[in-house]
């Protein structure tokens, strides 16, 4: 069974959990690593003959065009992760709308097409901003990828369904949604496939992990990354120890859990996987 890998193209400094210490009008005036960050991956990508999907922030795209071409150029799918990285239940409905399309535009403006994929900040489709996923389809999205069926402090549906599905909206409109990757033990659905449960797991649980879902679960996986996981050199800022366990532990073992991850599975972009499970009827 093929899986899907996804990267959320943003900079180190747009984490959610950095807002305390660094705020959105000091961004222009930071260091920009995302481009250097995303040609590693890209490269890595490359040598593989893997094609993935790259959720840009239209913030980057704004900045930083030539890299959302290039992603394209490479033949990777584009997606939306939001203009300005604020999580959903920050904003009210129309600033959520307002934030979705400025984003589309920037992203869809840089590659030249239409983009018909989103990912939250932070996985903020949650149940209270479940009216989100409306917007989405009435703004021109055709699947989103933004909840994680897990219990967390910050974001989670626990409840959720593990594997790809279509939902019909409040609005009357269709959704297809691609919830993150999880191992079900008992009666827990134990996170594995991305982020800091990457950089901190052994490798060999995530792989037993990803052979589970697809094995026993008989369920595709998507797997999820951002480029400054595998930037060891980045500024360091002042938090909080857990964030900073968070953000910053095992940077250096990124690129080779990625590379074995590689070697070890096939991977497609989240359109083509949905297309290929019957959820979407018209490739990227």
């Amino acid at each position: 069974m093929r899986n899907a890998l996804s990267f959320d193209v943003e900079e180190y400094f747009h984490v959610e959990a950095f807002k305390t210490v660094v705020q959105t009008r000091e961004w222009p005036t930071l260091e920009s690593r995302v481009v250097r960050s995303t040609e590693r991956l890209l490269d890595v990508l490359d040598r593989h003959r893997v094609s993935a999907t790259f959720f840009v922030l239209g913030w980057v795209a704004d900045r930083h065009p030539r890299l959302v071409r290039e992603i394209r150029a490479r033949g990777h799918e584009v997606g939306c992760h939001s203009y300005a990285h604020r999580v959903i239940f920050s904003m009210t409905r129309p600033e959520f709308r307002n934030d979705v399309r400025q984003a589309k535009e920037a992203i869809e403006n840089a590659i030249g097409g239409a983009i018909i994929g989103y990912r939250a900040p932070t996985y903020s489709v949650v149940r209270q901003t479940m009216w989100a996923l409306d917007i989405l389809a009435e703004e021109g999205f055709r699947y989103d990828s933004s909840i994680f069926p897990i219990h967390h402090d910050r974001y989670g549906i626990p409840d959720a369904p593990r594997g790809p599905y279509r939902t019909t909206l409040s609005n009357g409109r269709d959704l297809v949604e691609f919830p993150i990757s999880t191992l079900r033990v008992g009666s827990q659905n134990l996170p594995f496939s991305g982020g800091g449960y990457f950089r901190l797991l052994p490798y060999a649980v995530v792989r037993t992990a990803l052979r589970r879902l697809n094995r026993r679960d008989q369920l595709p996986g998507i797997v999820y990354l951002h480029p400054w996981e595998v930037d060891v050199e980045q500024p360091r800022f002042p938090v909080r120890r857990l964030t900073r366990f968070r953000h910053y532990v095992n940077l250096d073992k990124t690129l080779p859990k990625l590379e074995s991850l590689l070697r070890d599975f096939a991977f497609m972009p989240v359109s083509d996987l949905l297309t290929e499970h019957g959820f979407l009827e018209i490739a990227r």
